[in-house]
């Protein structure tokens, strides 16, 4: 995702082969089903729904923005917060121009595509499996020859809209941490090996975005990169970081036969690169990126400083001498990654009322620490003060501790909503907690509820999130 345009994601000559494989497991979720549960429970909406949307651009909504947020904090605590050699850095969207003619942007981050000139629909070439046969009408032979077309979005800064005032989005956060590279690491008191990490928006004009909020046209990227002295140990702390990721998403649960982390060949690499891995999920339509992995070498910074004329070397006060550190990458999609933990913790299932009526209802076993509510506290009877101002009490004490939540209505309605958004666990006041001050606390996963002494509550939470 992050780096010189190519390497951006997957080759553009492999991802119909590795993007758009058929799944080799049972999917039991599509995506039309993730995308109606994200609408119907407040977690992403279509962007301008209003005036018929707009292609590639999508809103979070009350619960999405919550769970974004809790993974963009996942990561950065486990790459800056758990660390004392990596550093925090926000650059900002729009650059001089002059950034992404040194990082090969302007002249190379290109995708192919061709139009139908039959029915005029327009597709990106790498992603078709047929280059014979239009998919959208049938027709043969009826596509243009493939030409390029670049991903990057225009702007204009200044009062005239002119050559000179011509502005890019960035297509991706890396660069403004290697052109600030020598402020960083002077300011910070650093020296290699060290880390710069980021987060934020990037924009790409993408031909054909879909798949949900897989490919998509405005993004945020989680990027690390970790400078390393040229001294014979880049590679061990290249596999430091593969297996430092590999444990990321162990950590959150996500299931290990739907994820891979595949070696790029070297012929897959762009021919810098001394080693690459790509994070990938299978998702319902196959096998998508959700993160790559690099050795990057000294590319990033030499070609600033050709373009520049600037020194970005690192000077040794030590030894007196300047360098230019090796580069290992890491550079996650941050929609791509929620996308994943929905797809991932979706599960529809049979289970048994205390009527012993079997019903199905549908589940998002999230992680605690990503998911948008942690505990949702319900009184038994919305009509009676006394437990409603009970439980209303208790969720107010929970809040500084805990993403807590209070609700009112029928308790196995609640019960369904709570386990579609996917709160670990929901608490119940009932006329028992005004004699004893006991709370029922059912568990999503099991289904199983148990009785919790008010005080020991805090407790309680605390030991299972």
């Amino acid at each position: 995702m992050a780096g010189t345009p190519l390497s951006r994601g997957f080759p553009w000559h492999l991802s119909n082969y590795r993007t758009m494989a058929a799944p080799t497991a049972e999917r039991p979720v599509s995506m039309e089903e993730i995308a109606a549960l994200a609408k119907r429970r407040g977690f992403i909406f279509q962007s301008s729904e209003i005036y018929g949307g707009i292609g590639g651009f999508w809103d979070y909504g009350p619960l999405g923005a919550v769970m974004k947020r809790n993974v963009k904090n996942a990561w950065w605590h486990d790459t800056v917060e758990l660390r004392d050699d990596v550093v925090g850095f926000d650059s900002s969207i729009i650059m001089h121009p002059a950034t992404w003619e040194a990082s090969g942007h302007v002249a190379a981050f290109h995708d192919s595509m061709v139009d139908c000139r039959v029915c005029k629909h327009r597709f990106r070439y790498d992603h078709l499996k047929d280059t014979s046969r239009c998919p959208d009408c049938g027709s043969a032979n009826s596509f243009t020859e493939p030409r390029n077309f670049n991903l990057m979005l225009k702007t204009s800064v200044g009062p005239m809209e002119d050559t000179s005032s011509l502005a890019y989005l960035r297509p991706e956060t890396a660069q403004g941490i290697f052109v600030n590279f020598k402020n960083i690491y002077q300011t910070a008191r650093k020296r290699p090996p060290f880390g710069v990490a980021q987060i934020g928006k990037a924009f790409r004009n993408e031909i054909t975005p879909g798949n949900f909020t897989f490919r998509v046209r405005e993004f945020e990227q989680a990027e690390l990169e970790y400078f390393v002295p040229d001294d014979g140990h880049d590679m061990e702390a290249f596999h430091e970081w593969v297996e430092r990721r590999k444990a990321w998403y162990a950590n959150y649960g996500i299931k290990p036969e739907r994820l891979r982390f595949y070696e790029l060949k070297p012929e897959e690499r762009p021919h810098y690169a001394k080693a690459g891995v790509d994070v990938e999920y299978l998702f319902p339509w196959g096998w998508g990126e959700l993160e790559s992995i690099a050795h990057r070498g000294t590319y990033d910074l030499e070609a600033h400083m050709r373009a520049s004329g600037k020194d970005l070397r690192f000077f040794d006060e030590a030894t007196k001498r300047r360098e230019t550190p090796l580069l290992i990458e890491s550079s996650a999609g941050i929609d791509r990654t929620m996308l994943t933990f929905l797809v991932d913790a979706y599960e529809r299932e049979m289970s048994t009322d205390p009527n012993g009526k079997e019903t199905e209802r549908t589940v998002l076993r999230l992680h605690p620490k990503i998911a948008p509510v942690q505990a949702a506290v319900f009184s038994l009877a919305r009509n009676k003060p006394e437990l409603v101002g009970r439980a209303q009490a208790i969720e107010r004490a929970l809040r500084p501790h805990f993403r807590a939540q209070y609700d009112e209505g029928n308790i196995g309605q609640l019960y369904r909503r709570q386990d579609e958004i996917g709160t670990p666990f929901c608490i119940t006041v009932d006329y028992e907690t005004l004699e004893n001050g006991s709370v029922t606390v059912r568990e999503r996963d099991t289904m199983r509820q148990e009785r919790i002494a008010e005080n020991h509550l805090l407790q309680y939470l605390e030991e299972r999130t």
